[in-house]
């Protein structure tokens, strides 16, 4: 049984595969509290689902990419059964994740799209660190820059660990309306940081504020 708090259909905002139509499963939940957390609604409520219950409602939105985020969606023990079940089911699976839980366990052909918490977060200390080890070419690494000193943060983690080596991909995102995406582009270049930019797309076609998009 999950707590899921909405699922919906949108194009992915984020990560890799931007602008791509996908179903969203957000799980309810969480045990952070990121400053600049864009879903703290998600933190509490949802509705109790079956894995076949969420299987009915994604099947209906008619799209074979599907993403499961939250909340943190790996509170939630079921989660690893429901991605098994989508991937059984001929689904393409990313699942976003924030760094604090082990990813070891994850199925086989599922994309994990992992934070790292910086600084500004609040949350910095709470990385479960061996995930750095579980790492493949099929996830990502994201970076939320609210600032300059995350920014250094991102840089040196990455170089410690060759993250550009390990992951499939290194994102750096500017948190939405606090850093200017041109000023971390700036940094970024002068540096020849091996990551990419990523911008939250969805904040720009539709209010920042607005949910289930």
């Amino acid at each position: 049984m999950l707590t899921v708090f909405e699922i919906y259909l949108s194009v992915q905002g984020e990560s890799t595969h931007v602008g791509r139509p996908c179903v969203f499963v957000r799980l309810a939940a969480c045990d952070l509290r990121c400053s600049w957390c864009d879903t703290p609604y998600a933190f509490t409520g949802g509705r109790k689902m079956s894995i076949d219950e969420v299987m009915t409602e994604v099947r209906a939105l008619g799209c074979r990419l599907v993403e499961l985020t939250g909340g943190e969606p790996l509170l939630q023990k079921d989660a690893i059964p429901l991605m098994q079940r989508m991937l059984d089911d001929g689904f393409e699976v990313l699942v976003e994740t924030g760094g604090h839980l082990p990813i070891h366990n994850l199925p086989n052909g599922v994309h994990a799209i992992m934070d790292v918490k910086c600084p500004g977060s609040g949350e910095a200390d709470k990385m479960h660190w061996p995930n750095i080890d579980a790492l493949s070419r099929d996830h990502e690494v994201k970076f939320v820059i609210k600032d300059r000193t995350d920014y250094e943060y991102a840089r040196e983690v990455i170089a410690t660990h060759a993250l550009d080596a390990k992951a499939g991909a290194v994102l750096l995102s500017p948190v939405h309306g606090v850093l200017p995406a041109a000023t971390l582009t700036g940094w970024m270049l002068a540096d020849h940081v091996p990551a990419r930019l990523q911008i939250q797309t969805h904040k720009y076609i539709w209010p920042p504020e607005t949910r289930g998009v």
